[in-house]
């Protein structure tokens, strides 16, 4: 009689064999800072990002722009919270922030914008790369920046 073994089963004989393990969430993304759970990551020393798609990345590395001193892009993990395509700042005087992806409390998020100078804590992309990460992600997904 043969026995039939289930995917469950299989899956636990890969566990037990060394170097076999399965990637999960908390597990670092080759290449990035970031863990699998993310979806967009951040590195702001080295001022570059990705996007990431269950533990691969899909967009990146591309350069960016973060806050500067006194005005740090906030490190840690968040949430997308809103997108608005069309963004002006009420806090700087209307200025245009297409592309918005807003992740972290105090309006921080990602946008298209210069990436000659340091930001007032957002993330600053190129336009083509603002257009991706907005297309991309979605309110819900999780934004890990280091």
């Amino acid at each position: 009689m043969r026995k039939r073994w289930g995917l469950a089963a299989a899956a636990v004989l890969l566990l037990l064999v060394p170097g076999t393990a399965l990637a999960g969430p908390a597990d670092p993304v080759p290449g990035t800072p970031c863990t699998a759970a993310a979806r967009a990551c951040v590195d702001v020393a080295a001022k570059q990002a990705w996007l990431l798609r269950d533990g691969t990345v899909t967009f990146g590395p591309i350069p960016v722009s973060p806050g500067g001193p006194g005005q740090e892009t906030p490190r840690g993990d968040f949430t997308v919270e809103w997108k608005n395509v069309n963004h002006r700042s009420a806090e700087f005087q209307n200025a245009a922030m297409p592309f918005a992806v807003f992740f972290a409390q105090g309006g921080i998020g990602f946008h298209e914008g210069t990436l000659d100078t340091p930001s007032a804590g957002c993330v600053r992309l190129a336009r083509p790369d603002a257009i991706e990460f907005f297309d991309f992600l979605q309110v819900g997904d999780a934004v890990q920046v280091r």
